[in-house]
């Protein structure tokens, strides 16, 4: 089995590609390189279960064969591991799943879940789910659906969005906690005035200016306007879309410039060495940190703009396992996802990667550092939870019109109209079709 070399685990990874990857026509054969140790013998019993890896960053890489371990030493069945570069696994998942994928492997909620589980590309898990629901709460077993009412993933681990900073810094800067726009825009003047760039910001491989955006706009517009949105139901070229990116327009001086040259690990590393002041990111941003570094980092959900809207919505992403169509090892694939599910499964992943939290109800919080905590009560106080940009909406709306668009305007905020209006022409066509 081949075992590939380490890249960013981050789960939102080679958007643009990946997308492409998604919407690719049916029937293509499976691209050399993402190699199976799966089958399609339908079932067949045998004592090894295989597990599609996307986790290549030596610290998740390290943590998720840990459970593994841990799952052969409980079943005394065996796990052969299936790691793959995480953009590569990416561009690469639709022919992967229709050649020979692993019995088990990695992907995400929402969305992107249930557009393969649609094509007849993934197995069910109900039965499994009839076996694990109590340890889950609504909103994840909601998340795990399809159209047919069918669960086809196990959510393993989540970790939401927010300004991250580093208390040491603002601390001796005397700064604080800014709990509305203006005074966001307030702190990142005296920033810039004390040499720092207010806001860390990487736009190079096309995602997170993805997370700005809903941010903004689920912050001015609300939930539901944003889930609308992202469902085609709603206007790109509207004023409500206008005033998000008329904001933003206001934001961007304070940004790091240059964003569209900068891949998120430099933007990390520019908090994490004192000279951003702010970084609007997952809590993964924690691994360009130090561990004795880690207690330094705190963040706070995006500021209030609308107060009819206040702070109710966090973005916070689930990621966890898929069954393969025809497993070589059914019964052994079952086992696994069950162990997947537990607390115990997830607390020995969260050991070796601290910077998620568990997405079982029944997760033992108390060895969770003092950002897991923040992670897991930020979460758990939302009133309304959003998985991203690119898994809430169409693949090819997110590819290239979304990707195109939001680097339009980083690069030139001045043409907002004609940005929208792209935008917006692209949406009516995907959305209507």
């Amino acid at each position: 089995m081949t075992s590939f070399s380490a890249s960013p685990h981050h789960p939102l990874m080679g958007r643009r590609a990946l997308l492409k990857a998604i919407i690719a026509g049916a029937g293509i054969a499976a691209v050399p390189g993402l190699a199976a140790c799966g089958s399609d013998s339908g079932g067949a019993a045998t004592d090894t279960v295989t597990f599609g890896n996307n986790l290549s960053d030596q610290v998740p890489k390290d943590a998720i064969t840990a459970v593994m371990k841990a799952f052969e030493t409980e079943s005394g069945l065996k796990v052969t591991i299936n790691t793959k570069q995480h953009e590569q696994y990416q561009e690469q998942i639709n022919n992967y799943l229709q050649g020979k994928p692993d019995d088990v492997l990695a992907w995400f909620a929402g969305y992107r879940m249930r557009f393969f589980a649609e094509k007849g590309l993934t197995g069910d898990l109900s039965e499994v789910w009839s076996k694990v629901s109590g340890g889950y709460e609504p909103a994840l077993k909601e998340a795990s659906t399809a159209s047919d009412g069918k669960q086809y993933l196990i959510p393993f681990t989540q970790y939401p969005w927010g300004m991250f900073y580093r208390k040491s810094i603002w601390q001796q800067r005397g700064y604080t906690v800014p709990k509305t726009l203006d005074e966001l825009v307030a702190l990142s003047t005296k920033m810039q005035a004390d040499g720092l760039a207010p806001i860390a910001f990487a736009q190079k491989q096309g995602w997170p200016g993805m997370g700005t955006f809903d941010q903004l706009n689920f912050r001015i517009n609300g939930y539901q306007f944003h889930v609308d949105l992202m469902a085609g139901k709603e206007d790109w070229q509207s004023a409500k879309v206008k005033e998000v990116f008329d904001t933003w327009k206001r934001l961007l001086p304070f940004h790091q410039e240059n964003a569209l040259g900068r891949d998120w690990q430099e933007a990390a590393q520019s908090l994490q060495q004192g000279k951003a002041g702010m970084y609007l990111l997952g809590s993964f941003v924690a691994q360009q940190f130090k561990e004795d570094e880690r207690e330094d980092l705190d963040f706070f959900p995006y500021p209030e703009i609308n107060p009819e809207h206040g702070q109710d919505t966090v973005e916070a992403p689930i990621d966890g396992y898929m069954l393969s169509k025809k497993p070589s090892n059914a019964e052994g694939a079952a086992k696994l996802m069950e162990f997947l599910s537990t607390p115990a499964a997830q607390a020995t992943y969260l050991k070796s990667d601290p910077t998620a939290v568990a997405t079982s109800n029944k997760a033992d919080t108390s060895g969770y550092n003092s950002l897991q905590k923040k992670a897991a009560q930020v979460i758990k106080e939302a009133a309304h939870i959003t998985q991203f940009l690119d898994r809430d909406t169409d693949p090819r709306f997110a590819s290239d019109a979304a990707t195109n668009g939001l680097n339009a305007f980083v690069q030139n905020p001045d043409d907002i109209d004609s940005i929208l209006k792209g935008m917006a022409d692209q949406a009516k066509t995907i959305f209507t079709e």
